[in-house]
């Protein structure tokens, strides 16, 4: 399927502009910033798809500031799940295929280590941020016929702020301070470059529904930025701590590890070992991220 039209929300995000270097080279891309179609508001998101018409939506617009969620909830919701909605029945209304981005935080991460969430299990969410992702997947589904939900967790890339290139940053300001990382919370880091390749894949076969879509494998927070900075060839003095040592004001799941059980049984996974996704990562972005 090539040739499509698509339209991006949020698309100068850190998932939005991968998205965008990806699809537009096969196909009609219009993207667009919050500050130019602010998916809360009904006749912009109504108006703008009535007019471009496109084959498929992918929204890549969300509130991710986890612990200010809890503090802003109105603010979370009204992005994270009346956002998809107004999405969701303007997509019906005049046709189309929505594809919409959700987040592991929708589950409660209680199950052991190393024993991955897959699609068929229940959500349970902790934090405010959950709960308005949920609402969100829950718009869709509802109000969309044609839709697909794409699940991720620990996403990094060269654009937006994120856990790495804080730690780069923190890392080149003060080499020697010393720093804890959370190293009892497990996830599978995930490039944003490559999911979206792997939502490109996901439009072109055509399949409904709600997906996992991680890089392979798992890691904690701790193992994850000692992996980076060494990559980077950056001085770094982080020691592991557990969650306790370092409170924040949103509830974060322990096992954040999604199995991309839908996709793998559709033989559509491309998703590669995280190990594997960061060292390219940082290959393609090493001299930029220092810069910045």
């Amino acid at each position: 399927m090539e040739n499509l039209k698509i339209l991006i929300t949020g698309n100068q995000g850190l998932l939005g502009t991968e998205c965008v270097r990806v699809l537009y080279p096969t196909h009609e891309i219009h993207g667009f910033s919050s500050n130019i179609l602010d998916i809360r508001d009904k006749s912009q998101v109504e108006g703008r798809i009535k007019e471009i018409r496109p084959d498929i939506v992918v929204n890549c617009a969300a509130y991710t500031k986890v612990d200010s969620c809890e503090t802003h909830f109105q603010d979370a919701w009204d992005v994270n799940a009346i956002g998809p909605e107004n999405l969701a029945r303007a997509v019906r209304k005049y046709g189309g295929f929505l594809v919409h981005i959700s987040t592991d935080y929708v589950f409660d991460g209680v199950r052991s280590i190393p024993h991955p969430y897959t699609e068929d299990d229940s959500p349970n969410p902790l934090s405010a941020y959950g709960k308005s992702k949920l609402a969100g997947e829950e718009a869709v589904r509802s109000l969309c016929p044609l839709h697909a939900i794409v699940r991720t967790a620990w996403l990094y890339g060269a654009a937006g702020p994120n856990f790495l290139k804080t730690m780069l940053r923190l890392s080149k300001e003060n080499p020697a301070a010393l720093r804890k990382v959370v190293n009892d919370q497990f996830g599978s880091p995930t490039w944003a470059y490559s999911l979206a390749k792997q939502i490109k894949v996901l439009i072109e076969s055509g399949e409904t529904g709600t997906f996992h879509a991680t890089d392979q494998g798992y890691c904690t927070w701790y193992e994850l930025a000692g992996t980076f900075l060494s990559l980077m060839d950056v001085k770094h003095n982080l020691t592991p701590c557990e969650t306790r040592d370092y409170p924040t004001p949103a509830r974060r799941p322990s096992n954040s590890i999604l199995e991309n059980q839908r996709f793998q049984e559709l033989g559509l996974d491309i998703m590669p070992p995280w190990q594997d996704d960061l060292k390219a990562f940082v290959k393609a972005n090493k001299k930029q991220l220092m810069k910045e």
